[in-house]
C-alpha cells in the first residue's frame, strides 16, 4: 500500500504540490527538542515568549518573524531561545538582567525553599495556606507540605521539586496523594484528624507525564505542574501575579539565593520593592549586592 499523500495549495499562482505525509515538509522548520524530538517551529510559542520578556505586540510580531525566517531547520531548542534573548535584549536591555524561568525555578533550593515558594504563589492566587504540618490518619501519620483553603474546599498540597527541568514527575506522586487523602479523611471521621482534608493538590516545577494527568484527572487529584492544566499552570500563575522567584534575576547565585530565602526573600518583587537595609541585615548580604539584585528585578517587572 503507498503510503498516503498531503496536497497543500502555495506559491504565487496558488499551485498544488503533494508529497507523502509520512515525510516532513520541506516547507516547514522543525525544531529539535531536548529530548531529541522534533516538532514544527511555532512562532506563536516565540511570539508569547517575547511578550512574557516585555516587549510590545509590534516588536514581539516582526521578531518572530524574523527569527522563524532566520533558524536554519532542526535547529535545538536551547539556540532558539538564545535568538530571542539576543533580539529581545536589543529592543527592551532589561531581559539581559533575567534568566529563563524554567531554569530560574529549577535553581530554587527544593526544601524549604520551593515549598515555602509555593505557598506564597498559592497566597498570591487567594489561597489561605498554612505551612506544612503531619496530620494522623486513620493508619498512619502524614506530613504535608501545606494546607491550602479557598472557596470552602480544604485541600492538602504536596510539592514537588527537580533540580532537571526537563525530567517528567510521574504517575507515583498521584497514586500516593490519593491514598494520603483517603487515610486523612478516615481519619477525620474517626476522630484522629482534625482538620477536614478535601482533596490533595500536586505542585511541581516540571511537566507531567500523559499517564500522571490521566490518572490524577481521573481520581480528582489537583496537579500544577510547569505548562499543566491549560489556564493555571505553574508558569501561567507566576507570570500573572509576575511572583517570579529571586533566582529570575540573572547573576543570583544558589547561595545567595539561600540566605534572602532563608531571610524571607522568596520572590524578586520582595526584593524589589522591600527595604533594602533590612533586606542586607536579614539575610546577611551586603547592601550593595540587595541594590544591585533590586535594580535589576524592578527592570524585570516594570515596563
Amino acid at each position: 500500500m503507498s503510503a498516503p499523500v498531503v496536497s497543500i495549495t502555495w506559491g504565487y499562482d496558488n499551485e498544488r504540490y503533494s508529497y507523502p505525509a509520512n515525510e516532513r515538509s520541506y516547507l516547514m522548520k522543525y525544531v529539535t527538542k531536548a529530548d531529541g524530538s522534533l516538532q514544527p517551529f511555532d512562532r506563536g510559542k516565540v511570539r508569547r515568549t517575547l511578550r512574557n520578556m516585555g516587549l510590545g505586540a509590534e516588536d514581539a510580531d516582526r521578531i518572530a518573524a524574523e527569527i522563524e525566517e532566520a533558524v536554519p531547520d532542526g535547529v535545538k531548542t536551547a539556540a532558539v531561545f538564545r535568538m530571542i534573548r539576543t533580539r529581545a535584549s536589543a529592543v527592551r536591555p532589561a531581559v539581559a538582567h533575567r534568566t529563563n524561568l524554567r531554569r530560574a525555578l529549577a535553581l530554587i533550593r527544593p526544601k524549604p525553599d520551593f515549598e515555602e515558594f509555593v505557598r506564597v504563589l498559592l497566597r498570591e492566587h487567594g489561597y489561605q495556606v498554612e505551612t506544612g504540618c503531619v496530620l494522623a490518619g486513620r493508619c498512619g501519620e502524614h506530613e504535608v507540605d501545606a494546607i491550602a483553603q479557598k472557596d470552602g474546599v480544604t485541600t492538602f498540597v504536596e510539592v514537588k521539586h527537580h533540580r532537571s527541568y526537563h525530567r517528567m514527575t510521574g504517575l507515583d506522586e498521584g497514586r500516593i496523594a490519593r491514598a494520603i487523602v483517603e487515610d486523612l479523611q478516615e481519619g477525620f471521621r474517626s476522630g484522629r484528624c482534625t482538620v477536614a482534608i478535601d482533596n490533595a493538590l500536586i505542585v511541581c516545577n516540571t511537566k507531567l507525564s500523559e499517564h500522571a494527568k490521566r490518572y490524577a484527572t481521573c481520581r480528582g487529584i489537583g496537579h500544577i505542574g510547569w505548562d499543566y492544566p491549560e489556564e493555571q499552570n505553574l508558569k501561567a500563575m507566576i507570570q500573572e501575579t509576575q511572583s517570579y522567584p529571586v533566582t529570575i534575576v540573572a547573576g543570583v547565585n544558589p547561595s545567595i539565593a539561600t540566605r534572602l530565602a532563608t531571610g524571607g526573600f522568596l520572590t524578586a518583587k520582595q526584593v524589589a520593592y522591600g527595604d533594602a537595609t533590612a533586606i542586607s541585615r536579614a539575610a546577611g548580604i551586603p547592601l550593595r549586592e540587595v541594590l544591585l539584585i533590586a535594580g535589576r528585578a524592578r527592570a524585570i517587572l516594570e515596563p
